[in-house]
């Protein structure tokens, strides 16, 4: 099996390949879109700011290019943000996957939301072997709000979507990299889709 990670000048892919090589899995960072229409999976990782990592989609013409893929993809923080319409980092048009908002958490609280949290209301294949209320590890500043297609729910500040799920397409909030034992299952769910 070949899985692709999208290279878009975000950062984190590297704790991501690295608990895929933990998993048996190989995998290999690029933006060619012949190899990313090869690949058996495709993961969109991301540590950073959406507007710059929009641009460099665009710039690339990898904003339509990844709404149209077929094989299970996986969006993760930054990932899943960008998957949806729109997000208020930057007042940014995003792809346009999922059909739903981003927005900044309540400056008068405790941002950005990093360390273990609970998610609950699991839906879908992610969460096979799962438990309600298992502790998976956040770190964002903007949430993409809960809508039709929220897989699984987080509490901080107020409920939101930890996961979205449509189609081939799946995303989660959390870093299943850096969730331990939760989060390997939740990727080897992925792998195994």
């Amino acid at each position: 099996m070949m899985l692709a990670i999208i290279k878009y000048n975000a950062g984190n892919i590297k704790s991501v390949q690295n608990a895929l090589s933990r998993l048996g899995v190989e995998s290999l960072v690029t933006d060619d879109k012949e190899t990313i229409l090869q690949a058996d999976k495709v993961i969109f990782p991301g540590v950073g700011e959406a507007e710059t990592a929009m641009n460099y989609l665009r710039e690339r013409n990898m904003d339509v290019f990844l709404k149209s893929l077929t094989q299970p993809f996986l969006g993760i923080c930054l990932g899943q943000q960008l998957m949806c319409k729109h997000s208020e980092e930057g007042n940014t048009d995003c792809l346009h996957i999922f059909d739903a908002e981003v927005k900044k958490f309540p400056p008068k609280e405790l941002v950005p939301h990093m360390g273990w949290n609970n998610i609950y209301d699991l839906q879908g294949n992610l969460f096979q072997n799962i438990e309600e209320n298992s502790d998976v590890y956040f770190i964002h500043s903007y949430y993409v709000e809960l809508c039709k297609e929220t897989s699984a729910t987080c509490n901080y500040i107020l409920p939101y979507s930890a996961a979205l799920q449509k189609d081939n397409f799946y995303a989660t909030q959390f870093h299943p990299e850096k969730s331990a034992d939760i989060g390997e299952q939740i990727l080897k769910n992925f792998i195994e889709l």
